[in-house]
């Protein structure tokens, strides 16, 4: 099996070592043969009503969307909630076994048992109402002034309650070496800015909501009667929209050198007249800060200002409903259900909640989900799996070589230091080498907000004390059940968890390489090499520092081309009179079009594609373009497609695939794709970046 080493170890090992064992992983899965077989994962899918030339996603994946409504308690339905499922129920026995144990004290087993019990216990949670915020209710209601205000929303902060204060650890952008304590906008209690403002029917109906009946319900279950609750959701609402108004946009937020401003704490200090920052990161439990990094500095004078422009009972009313905001979902029913109204169904368009040990499990995995995932990795990813995946990322990146070799855009300059940083990039698959500590962490089966409380302060402690401390490279940032994966730009290294391999219902030994190659080297393996070499990866050298590498004659061609296809997602309508936003979204785009480029060279290395067989009549390269698209199965509710244009830096699934595979010349000749045909890009429109 081909090891996993560290960045510095990889750097200095030779390449053909590397590949050499590669080649040889993947040989065990070449050799097995596939014929006809009723369990296909890409076959089953089809809708041969639909020509692949027209909506090749839904040609792709139709024959499953419409087998597979989105169930009631969803917002979405798709691939990955199907392997969510088949990981919860693996969960569900990890935590039954644990609650029986009788574990002792601080062990893992008594930890995931009790945390278990406590979010089950429906008529303990009733019965304590809002006991488990008693303390912070209390320290906010009798705040006298701003000093009292900040101090509360410091301890807010530190037990994972969003408010003015965003701050965290990071690498320093251009110093990875270096944790440094970042400041950043955040606040909000609507998804981000452009919820304050936009006036399209379906925003203006969330917005009013918002303000008018969640903010008041809310602040009424808290404990205000409904004429104070009514009056302080005025003020909630106002100073949210203040913030708003001097918040910047998703795709303002993807230039690493616009966000990022070096100062000292004095400094910082004469920015924000009014807030003393030394005092502040005292309460914040940061043992010591001299420099911080400010993302926005924009958003921490508003703060500044907007803390004498609105009064001290404005403010408590703010952090009160922060407060219960942030744990509605741990709290009494009545509480849970009015968060669920706006959040679940308004917002998200669900019709009924997830039953509560879903519910539970999904919290559990996301506080503690190393503790789950060293029991879940045991059980439920082999070696054999784990092996096939590391040498896939070799053979991505063996392809990346060589496309990098034969661009005609890029200079031999660019190119050497372009091959330094792909040979460098570290790979983390399946499961961490070293887990976390989680020995510090008491959980207990008194109270489940409690419990909550308690694993997010813990949380927050591991973030602050890695300042001054050097950087560890063996911490993962997601636990090894989660179906995602991402690249760190100041890590240079990707993170690809056992989950995100699995393919529901077919063991991983018998998914060909035509789907294995386009389900899990293209859209995930590829995709995130690409994000390295995207419109912002790009900016980080091969040691993860924000750092011009580039000739200045490369960097105008690539943002050229990278302009093609802003241009092309622009175009794409998704809902009512929404657009896809290409500018937000290009990072996410380039690294799709970058893995299907990439994935599909490295397949065609392979046996399978080499012998040209037929599986249930598909060719191995019309596999391969299934394969990548069933990373993509699934539908959304509208309202989940109108956050996600306003929201999220990715596009919707079905453009994800549709969008790149009309630049892919082998896609076209895979479908006999035609000019004419909904699916044709003329080829000078056609995107070519790597």
């Amino acid at each position: 099996m081909l090891q996993i080493v560290s960045m510095k170890q990889l750097h200095k090992r030779p390449i053909t070592y590397i590949a050499a064992f590669a080649a040889f992983a993947l040989c065990a899965y070449q050799t097995k043969q596939f014929t006809d077989k009723p369990n296909d994962p890409v076959y089953n899918n089809l809708d041969k009503t639909i020509n692949p030339a027209t909506d090749f996603f839904s040609y792709a994946n139709g024959g499953w969307l419409k087998k597979n409504p989105i169930p009631a308690a969803y917002s979405s339905w798709g691939i990955g909630n199907v392997v969510q499922e088949e990981i919860r129920e693996r969960l569900k026995n990890i935590n039954e076994d644990a609650l029986k144990a009788n574990a002792p004290k601080g062990s893992a087993t008594q930890k995931i048992g009790d945390f278990y019990y406590s979010g089950l216990d429906s008529a303990g949670i009733e019965k304590s109402g809002l006991v488990p915020l008693k303390d912070q209710l209390a320290l906010i209601e009798q705040a006298k002034d701003k000093n009292d205000i900040l101090n509360a929303a410091a301890l807010l902060t530190t037990n994972g309650a969003r408010n003015i204060i965003g701050s965290r650890v990071e690498q320093d952008d251009k110093n990875s070496s270096k944790m440094m304590v970042q400041l950043g906008q955040t606040g909000l209690g609507l998804p981000n800015r452009d919820y304050y403002f936009k006036t399209d029917a379906r925003t203006t109906r969330i917005r009013n909501d918002y303000s008018t009946k969640y903010l008041p319900n809310m602040l009424a279950l808290s404990g205000l009667d409904e004429q104070k609750a009514t009056d302080d959701a005025k003020s909630v609402y106002n100073i949210e929209k203040f913030l708003a108004e001097n918040s910047r946009k998703l795709e303002d937020l993807r230039d690493p050198y616009k966000n990022y401003h070096k100062m000292p704490v004095a400094e910082l200090n004469k920015l924000t007249p009014g807030i003393e920052w030394n005092d502040l990161f005292k309460k914040l439990e940061y043992k010591s800060v001299d420099t911080v990094i400010v993302g926005q500095p924009e958003y921490y004078q508003a703060v500044s200002k907007a803390l004498n422009d609105f009064s001290v009972d404005d403010w408590k009313a703010y952090l009160r409903f922060k407060l219960i905001g942030s744990y509605a979902p741990y709290l009494n029913n009545a509480v849970v259900e009015e968060n669920f109204r706006f959040g679940g169904k308004v917002m998200r368009g669900q019709k009924e909640q997830l039953p509560r040990w879903k519910r539970v499990l999904d919290n559990e995995n996301g506080l503690m989900g190393e503790l789950l995932g060293q029991l879940f990795v045991k059980e439920y990813f082999s070696e054999k799996s784990k092996e096939r995946y590391v040498a896939m990322v070799e053979a991505i990146r063996q392809s990346y070589r060589e496309h990098i070799d034969k661009l005609d855009w890029m200079s031999p300059e660019t190119k050497q230091k372009a091959l330094a940083k792909l040979n460098t990039i570290h790979p983390k698959v399946g499961y961490p080498d070293q887990w976390k500590d989680f020995s510090a962490l008491v959980i207990s089966r008194e109270s489940y907000a409690g419990n909550v409380m308690s694993a997010r302060h813990w949380s927050y402690m591991i973030n602050i004390n890695k300042l001054g401390k050097p950087v560890n490279h063996k911490e993962w940032n997601m636990s090894p059940q989660t179906y995602n994966a991402n690249y760190s730009p100041s890590n240079n290294e990707i993170t690809l968890p056992a989950a995100q391999f699995l393919i529901p219902g077919i063991k991983d030994e018998d998914v060909d390489d035509a789907v294995a190659y386009g389900y899990a080297a293209a859209s995930t393996i590829g995709h995130e090499i690409t994000h390295g070499f995207d419109d912002e990866g790009r900016q980080y050298d091969m040691h993860g520092n924000l750092k011009a590498w580039w000739t200045a004659q490369d960097s105008v061609k690539f943002t050229q081309r990278a302009q093609m296809l802003v241009d092309q997602f622009n175009s794409y309508v998704v809902l009512d009179s929404l657009h896809v936003n290409g500018k937000a979204t290009l990072g996410e785009n380039i690294a799709d079009l970058g893995g299907i480029v990439l994935g599909l060279d490295a397949f065609k290395k392979t046996q399978q594609y080499k012998e040209g067989k037929r599986i249930n009549g598909l060719t191995p390269l019309q596999r391969f373009f299934l394969g990548y698209s069933l990373g993509w199965l699934g539908h959304e509710r509208d309202e989940v497609l109108a956050s996600q244009i306003l929201t999220d830096v990715h596009a919707p699934g079905f453009l994800r695939v549709n969008g790149p595979f009309s630049d892919v010349p082998e896609f076209y000749k895979a479908f006999n794709i035609k000019k004419g045909d909904k699916m044709w890009l003329d080829p000078d429109k056609r995107v070519r970046i790597w």
